[in-house]
């Protein structure tokens, strides 16, 4: 799969969740095989505040990550369409009078959030690659009075802001989607200013997945298979030039996440894996939260580029 495709894959996928108001988190996003009878639920009866299945609460799925239930108050609705995997405006302690970045904004739930903490004296840009997403973020700004938060269409590979300009980043489950993790990286590192911090959650594989499920789009577009292995993941920030990098946080998907349909329909879908195949596949995600910094003496580049 070539970047541009994967890219027009990904776009139009999202734009169908405002489109159609899907709603959901990790396994709602990953449509059934047309060739298999759809199942009403993706979630074992074990399993609790899983938010998948189109017919779950986004605000549930939220609360699931960390949220509180004063966060989904706090935003528009039709902000929030629960599709995170985890809280990184929560890591990211914004001050005010901060200027923060939000790397595949969405419809602007995170965006609004951090607008709350950073005041009327600071600012928050959301860029996103989806026209839809980036015409309901601006309308819900401009319906709810939201002046300190503007919305950019870009990739997150290029982004549409200038050298040092930003205080913080934050960015819920999106880099995963990028066809050139590295140089989102890069660019997280230029628009950071000196100090600067990266707060991101993500999903990460634990171990490699068979190859036919990395070339399902599908799946890419669940933000699994164009997933990086972990260790591949933090080296990509830390050669970007990030200097303290942490997990603050980490989630395994496992296996009670998803129901015996859902497996079996996996099973129809994937009729060359065996059944170990496919449940070492189901528990090879991890969901990341993470930190790092800009040091104060950088450069507006990465040191690839600058010499460190």
């Amino acid at each position: 799969m070539d970047s541009q495709t994967i890219k027009t894959a990904v776009r139009e996928r999202y734009a169908g969740f405002v489109t159609n108001s899907t709603r959901g988190s990790l396994a709602a996003r990953i449509p059934p095989d047309p060739q298999v009878e759809a199942q009403p639920s993706c979630c074992s009866t074990s399993s609790s505040s899983c938010g998948c299945g189109p017919d779950s609460d986004p605000g549930a799925a939220s609360l699931g990550l960390g949220y509180g239930v004063q966060d989904l108050a706090a935003v528009p609705e039709g902000a929030n369409l629960g599709l995170g995997c985890g809280n990184p405006v929560a890591l990211a302690s914004l001050k005010p009078g901060e200027t923060v970045l939000d790397l595949g904004s969405g419809a602007g739930f995170d965006a609004f959030l951090a607008s709350k903490r950073v005041g009327p004296t600071g600012r928050v840009i959301g860029v996103d690659m989806t026209p839809q997403m980036i015409e309901r973020a601006t309308t819900l700004a401009a319906t709810h009075g939201y002046a300190n938060v503007e919305f950019r269409l870009g990739d997150i590979e290029a982004l549409p802001l200038a050298d040092a300009s930003v205080d913080v980043i934050i960015s819920n489950c999106v880099v995963n989607l990028s066809t050139d993790k590295a140089r989102t990286f890069r660019e997280a590192y230029r628009v950071l200013k000196p100090g600067g911090r990266l707060m991101v959650s993500d999903l990460v594989l634990e171990r490699p997945l068979p190859e036919a499920i990395r070339q399902d789009m599908d799946i890419y577009g669940a933000c699994v298979a164009g997933a990086l292995l972990k260790a591949d993941y933090l080296k990509a920030i830390e050669a970007a030039g990030f200097l303290g990098l942490a997990v603050a946080g980490e989630r395994r998907y496992g296996l009670d996440m998803f129901s015996p349909e859902l497996m079996e329909a996996a099973r129809q879908r994937y009729p060359e894996l065996g059944p170990e195949e496919l449940e070492t596949a189901a528990g090879a995600v991890l969901s990341l939260q993470l930190e790092a910094t800009k040091s104060p003496r950088a450069c507006g580049c990465a040191p690839t580029c600058c010499g460190g």
